[in-house]
């Protein structure tokens, strides 16, 4: 029936992207883990917060709510280059626009900032 054709559809599609996210996922992390580890030199030129809403039912039908919040930090090389990283909470409060030191990064995971 037209149903069970739309339905297969739609079942395929989403199964489709959750497998194409979970693969750039796996390789993103494989890219990293043969990047070398880089010290750069580096000022913090700007930070953000990526906050997500997220609504879950219950078994008993009650409607929850809860967040999730992904932290990035701006980082200028000495060269110019400019990078974005996504960082943990508690470094994304410890950190300052305008600190500068040496970041430590591998590929496109934050190692560390060392604050000069």
């Amino acid at each position: 029936t037209m149903f069970g054709l739309l339905f297969g559809g739609m079942f395929l599609l989403v199964a489709g992207i959750i497998v194409y996210q979970m693969a750039c996922g796996v390789a993103e992390w494989n890219r990293n883990n043969h990047s070398p580890v880089e010290e750069r030199r580096a000022s913090v030129v700007g930070k953000r917060e990526e906050v997500h809403h997220h609504n879950h039912t219950d078994a008993n039908g009650a409607m929850h709510m809860s967040t999730s919040t992904t932290y990035y930090a701006t980082f200028e090389m000495d060269d110019g280059m400019r990078m974005e990283l996504r960082i943990k909470g508690r470094e994304y409060g410890m950190l300052a626009e305008g600190d500068f030191g040496t970041l430590t990064y591998q590929g496109t995971r934050y190692l560390g900032f060392q604050r000069k």
